[in-house]
């Protein structure tokens, strides 16, 4: 199997990894940590879609999206942090005034799981972030050690996973997630 990973430009693609079985669900669509909290609780179904559809015909795209052939099969979201919610959070410290880029969520669809699309994902998302100018790539992974997570809380990602990639712990968070603490991780891209 060969992973290509790109830009998140098709929408129907970002929808078929990231969007609901029924088009009025209210589903995350990872704009959880994009957008603010206000907007993120009024859109509502179809809306949330629509707002991501107008993201993949931005520059920059909302993130990546991995491909096994021409079928779309994991996302990862990755934007300048000042774009995100984590340029505001109190949980995640911000460690010095470069304007870094955040990577958040890595989702690989169910069935293709275990086969290194997250590690492809990590890779093309630090890749996005570097052919757009980013310093340095920030990540906010659960630090669990070799404990169990939940899948559907392991959108952050895993520590071990992003040191895999060269990330490097820069601090530790006040954030938990599904019980376990989350750090940040920092790539420098200079």
């Amino acid at each position: 199997m060969s992973i290509d990973v790109r830009p998140a430009t098709d929408f129907e693609d970002v929808r078929a990894v990231l969007g609901p079985k029924s088009p009025a669900a209210n589903v995350c669509w990872c704009l959880s940590y994009r957008i603010p909290s206000r907007l993120n609780n009024e859109l509502r179904g179809p809306a949330r879609g629509a707002y991501v559809a107008e993201l993949c015909r931005a520059e920059p795209p909302p993130g990546v999206l991995a491909y096994d052939g021409d079928e779309p099969v994991g996302w990862a979201a990755v934007a300048p942090r000042a774009d995100t919610s984590f340029a505001r959070n109190r949980k995640i410290p911000h460690i010095d005034d470069l304007p870094v880029w955040s990577l958040w969520c890595v989702r690989v669809r169910p069935g293709h799981r275990k086969q290194g699309i997250s590690h492809a994902l990590i890779a093309g998302a630090v890749e996005f972030a570097r052919d757009r100018g980013a310093p340095a790539i920030e990540a906010y992974p659960l630090d669990n050690g070799d404990a169990k997570v939940d899948l559907t809380m392991a959108y952050a990602g895993l520590r071990k996973n992003f040191e895999r990639a060269g990330f490097v712990h820069a601090a530790d968070t006040t954030s938990v997630l599904a019980g376990h603490p989350r750090i940040l991780m920092r790539l420098d891209l200079r």
